[in-house]
């Protein structure tokens, strides 16, 4: 028998990474020092092996980049198919932490934009003129999210793309640990958080990721199906899957028919294969809103289906970082270096400067938050906020739920645009940057215009301070 075992040799080397990486964590005080995340300590153990010796037996990267795409795909749908949460909506908080999001976006986008068209005119003129997208994709969308679109781009002979992106990623998750546990004992200090708030960071549980022999464990999942009848893991992994084969006729529907136009529909399609996670996402909502029409939609549970899209994000960012090409790092290392210092620097900054002001209520919370899933993913953000707010007592995670689908949605014009520079790599056209340029200025402006009408005030006030301080609060200190 001749069958092919390279995806579960590969995901038994990842999990064996993970499980190494989890150890790690328990034992080592560096990694409970930053809280770094046991999936990236995991990608870089094994970043060496894809790079010099796996590929010797037959294992390369490019199989892990198919693992990133995929899980990626699943963990999207496993988001969208929870049920949102229920109670009063918190209508002006959703906006705000949308407008936080999106700002950041806006941000990297620009300055990776700019610094591209600087380099080609000056000393770098064969460079693809979407790299810098690649700054936004890889810090606030995340290394399957920068892969996958990088990917696509070999349609139009950019073939370093995704590699770059994931380069981009690794460097937002390194980011999101130190500056973030460097921004919570900075606040400490600077008195924007108080030494109670942060009493959870000490516990054992947090800073090794393994909780005590006998303690109270929290529920993780609960049961929904009888075992006789199906496993209820088993009911929501093929709800999973059934939608993720769903997104893929989807997607094989659009290929057709815009194959049926001719060379630009077929390189729009090979285009919208790197943007499957939204197809994902879509397809999930779609048999969410099915199981509700058909009144059994009580029986996904929502612990359940965060417990598979953790899974998924865990391997994910795992595969991703592991399968960084070193090649292509050195090839690109100085405009890669220009743009992701430049970059870490503006988000460090612009987010406390930005998000101080955008915020009326546990504002370093939001401001930590928001750091966090601009400069990794949800898990990063949440590891983060965990830290001042264990047991999320406030309510900047749930407020994070309905604002991500939002600001997702703001989003996707943005995403579609990311592609059109490359037009001018291709074709010396110029007007196809101009055009991206200026949909990135009306973003621009919807963030401004949205951000002077929430803080109205306070909008420029004490606009020479990094933190915000509420006048009440000055009143007090002085």
């Amino acid at each position: 028998m001749n069958f092919s075992w390279h995806i579960f040799v590969n995901l038994g080397i990842l999990s064996a990474a993970l499980l190494l990486g989890t150890l790690l964590r328990a034992r080592v005080k560096f990694f409970q020092k930053y809280l770094i995340p046991n999936a990236l300590t995991a990608g870089f153990l094994v970043l060496p092996l894809y790079n010099f010796f796996l590929p010797k037996i037959g294992l390369s990267s490019f199989q892990l980049g198919e693992i990133t795409y995929h899980f990626l795909g699943l963990s999207f749908i496993a988001l969208g198919l929870r049920t949102p949460p229920k109670g009063k909506k918190r209508g002006p908080a959703v906006f705000q932490t949308s407008i936080g999001i999106i700002s950041q976006i806006v941000l990297q986008a620009i300055i990776g934009f700019g610094i591209t068209l600087i380099l080609i005119y000056t000393f770098m003129p064969d460079l693809f003129h979407s790299f810098g997208f690649l700054l936004p994709l890889g810090f606030a969308e995340g290394p399957g999210q920068a892969f996958s679109i990088g990917e696509s781009w070999k349609v139009h002979g950019v073939q370093d793309a995704g590699n770059i992106g994931l380069t981009f990623a690794a460097t937002g998750f390194i980011l999101c640990c130190f500056g973030g546990i460097y921004l919570i004992n900075h606040a400490l200090k600077k008195g924007w958080v108080s030494k109670q708030e942060l009493q959870h960071m000490h516990k054992k549980e947090t800073r090794t990721g393994i909780r005590p022999k006998d303690s109270d464990l929290p529920v993780g999942a609960y049961q929904t199906t009888d075992t006789e009848a199906i496993d209820s893991v088993s009911m929501h992994m093929a709800l999973v899957l059934m939608s993720y084969f769903g997104a893929w006729l989807l997607l094989k529907g659009i290929t057709f028919l815009l194959d049926m136009i001719g060379p630009i529909g077929h390189e729009l399609a090979a285009n919208l294969w790197g943007l499957h996670f939204i197809f994902a996402v879509t397809m999930g909502l779609l048999v969410r809103q099915l199981l509700k029409v058909c009144k059994c939609d009580y029986i996904v549970d929502n612990r359940t289906m965060t417990r598979i899209s953790g899974l998924s994000v865990d391997i994910m960012v795992t595969s991703a970082i592991a399968a960084i090409s070193i090649t292509a790092v050195i090839k690109y290392w100085l405009p890669i270096s220009i743009v992701a210092v430049t970059g870490a620097v503006a988000t460090f900054f612009g987010t406390i400067w930005f998000c101080s002001r955008l915020f009326s209520d546990h504002r370093f919370y939001r401001t930590l938050f928001i750091f966090g899933v601009s400069t990794g993913t949800l898990s990063t953000g949440l590891a983060l906020l965990r830290a001042v707010d264990p047991e999320f007592e406030s309510p900047v995670a749930v407020d994070y739920t309905y604002a991500s689908g939002l600001g997702f949605l703001m989003a996707i014009p943005l995403i579609l645009m990311i592609p059109m520079p490359l037009r001018t790599y291709t074709t010396g056209n110029m007007i196809y940057s101009w055009i991206a340029f200026g949909i990135i200025g009306l973003y621009l402006l919807f963030v401004l215009v949205s951000y002077a009408l929430i803080t109205r005030k306070k909008a420029l006030a004490q606009k020479r301070k990094l933190w915000f301080r509420a006048p009440e609060l000055v009143q007090q200190e002085s």
